[in-house]
């Protein structure tokens, strides 16, 4: 462990942390030891620059102690903060619920760029977790309609306090995408949206630890790509109109197997790169019987 200072300033901190989180092997430690100063003194991360000199009273560092501990442990900054922001929303997260990833942020972008945003529409979320995804959109497009669901019942009280704080208005439902149950044949949908769980049993020990430590598995892993992914084209065959749309996101590795559970007459779809240039995305349209 770093050597602590004489006094303790903001510099100071930033300094020793930065050094503790190196020797603890997380990456970027100047970011971590900001962004956790920043929210403990309720100022940007930017700010501090300019409040270098300032003491650190006893009572925030006992407060900041064990926050530096947690992420030492390599546990997430989202989850030691409990909030990360998402496209234009505060997202309050657990462990329940995943981390919004910014290419979730790009999906939702890449849906406002591809439907009119003049209708009125209604749209499903399935899979919603934190609720990231319908609550920024309704947020866009206070005349959308959005609904989500989700399996797990700690997620849907994260999404519903979610849409409490941004101030919209989202249906929330549990249910299973594997059996679902929650939606009549009457309940049908312009727009379908999903992020599922995405990542195969297999290549758990690749993944970083902060995510396989703490991250909710069910959120993550599923046991096929066909079979997640085709229990959502059945799903969106019974509940989306013609010429609806439907957005995935999807694994980098696994594009092509997904788009073939399109390549049928019923539907029109492709595949669309994120920032990085990586297979991200599915937008397929619902043509059957056009």
């Amino acid at each position: 462990m770093p050597k602590p200072p004489t006094d303790w300033t903001v510099l100071s901190m930033l300094e020793w942390a930065t050094s503790y989180f190196e020797e603890k092997g997380i990456d970027n430690g100047r970011f971590s030891i900001e962004w956790l100063l920043a929210e403990l003194l309720q100022v940007k991360r930017l700010d501090l620059y300019l409040l270098f000199d300032r003491p650190l009273t006893q009572e925030e560092l006992e407060e900041l102690r064990p926050l530096v501990k947690r992420r030492a442990s390599h546990e997430p900054l989202q989850y030691i903060t409990g909030e990360t922001d998402f496209y234009n929303c505060r997202i309050k997260v657990t462990p329940d619920v995943l981390i919004p990833r910014p290419e979730t942020e790009e999906l939702v972008d890449y849906i406002l760029r591809s439907v009119s945003r003049q209708n009125s529409l209604n749209c499903l979320d399935i899979g919603t977790g934190s609720g990231c995804i319908p609550i920024s959109l309704k947020k866009e497009n206070p005349h959308w309609e959005l609904s989500a669901t989700d399996i797990s019942t700690e997620a849907l009280q994260i999404a519903r306090s979610n849409a409490d704080l941004n101030d919209t208005e989202v249906h929330f439902v549990q249910d299973s995408i594997l059996e679902p149950a929650a939606f009549a044949s009457t309940d049908i949908f312009d727009v379908i949206i999903s992020n599922p769980p995405y990542i195969l049993p297999n290549e758990k020990d690749s993944l970083d630890r902060e995510v396989k430590d703490y991250e909710p598995e069910l959120a993550l892993f599923c046991k096929s790509t066909k079979q997640i992914y085709g229990a959502i084209r059945s799903f969106a065959e019974l509940h989306l109109k013609r010429s609806g749309q439907l957005f995935l996101e999807i694994h980098e590795h696994y594009s092509e197997e997904v788009l073939s559970l399109f390549t049928d007459e019923n539907w029109s779809a492709e595949v669309v790169e994120d920032f990085n240039n990586k297979p991200r995305f599915i937008h397929a349209t619902y043509v059957k019987n056009l």
